[in-house]
């Protein structure tokens, strides 16, 4: 897909969010609704949606394969927990920020934003392998995100049962086993979970609304942070993978979802759980406008 044909796919993301901005200066969005909202895309929507995008598959490939694209998971995760232990080392910040920070490494936003791209650069064969590679992102952000973000002190097992995680779980048995449950099931579960991503980009935008924009954008740690997360890592995975037997569509995605930008579903687990939402707010409204340039840079250059 050539430069231009991406970043017309990045500026559909941009509107949403300024949309949500929008709303939140109309009085529509904001506050307790921001509260109820967050709440509604991780206890329902957004565990419909993961298990959707296993189950409403046409073809799931075989054992094999799936393994081979875990198997590329492995070093992706690996390498992203290289630089979530690194860099907040480097900068200093008060402790939630650093919270922030370790997340923005950690997690990009292989679901919201990573599976359309897929698409749009690798055709709709592509959605399975973008899947499957976000399922230890889904169980990881949800069990480790919230303990990143606020420490070990607000931690509480049964954060380990939330209904992301199980429905994380579940998707994965079934990738794993190939079993196929009633179309039906995965038309209404695709349904639900069909408004997670757009209602979860109105959200960021209406969280951005209460920040002073101009300190986003003069903030030279955010400015190093973004370089790193949509520029750095996936050209440090692009030369890891140049030398494995990878396939190309599976180093394809796997580089695509490594340059997205921070996980929108940060800021719903720091309003759920006490963390630092500014900050979070902050860094994803900028890593998420930088990629609108950065993505089609990563697609000419790396794929």
């Amino acid at each position: 897909m050539s430069f231009l044909d991406t970043l017309c796919e990045m500026l559909v993301i941009l509107f949403a969010i300024v949309l949500g901005y929008a709303a939140n200066r109309m009085g529509i969005l904001g506050g307790e609704t921001d509260q109820r909202i967050s709440k509604l895309l991780l206890r329902i929507t957004m565990p419909a949606m993961i298990l959707a995008a296993v189950i409403t598959g046409e073809a799931l490939p075989g054992l094999a394969e799936v393994l081979s694209i875990l198997k590329v998971g492995v070093v992706f995760y690996v390498m992203e927990a290289l630089f979530m232990l690194a860099v907040p080392r480097l900068m200093r910040g008060t402790p939630g920020e650093k919270g922030v920070w370790r997340f923005t490494m950690m997690f990009p936003n292989v679901g919201f934003i990573g599976y359309p791209v897929a698409v749009a650069l690798f055709g709709p064969e592509a959605l399975f392998y973008a899947v499957v590679l976000a399922l230890p992102f889904n169980l990881m952000a949800f069990t480790m995100g919230p303990l990143l973000l606020v420490g070990a002190r607000r931690f509480r097992l049964r954060q380990m049962f939330s209904p992301c995680v199980v429905a994380s779980l579940l998707a994965l048995l079934l990738a794993l086993s190939g079993l196929r449950p009633p179309a039906l099931l995965g038309e209404m579960l695709d349904f639900v979970g069909g408004i997670t991503v757009p209602l979860s980009l109105l959200l960021v935008g209406s969280l951005l609304a209460g920040l002073p924009v101009g300190q986003v954008f003069a903030s030279p740690k955010l400015w190093l942070l973004s370089v790193v997360r949509l520029l750095v890592m996936p050209a440090a995975l692009w030369l890891i993978l140049r030398g494995m037997d990878a396939g190309y569509l599976v180093m394809g995605v796997a580089i695509s979802q490594m340059a997205m930008p921070v996980a929108v579903n940060g800021s719903m687990l720091c309003m759920e759980y006490g963390g630092d939402a500014e900050s979070m707010a902050r860094i994803t409204f900028l890593t998420t406008l930088a990629s609108i340039v950065t993505i089609p840079l990563v697609a000419v250059l790396l794929l």
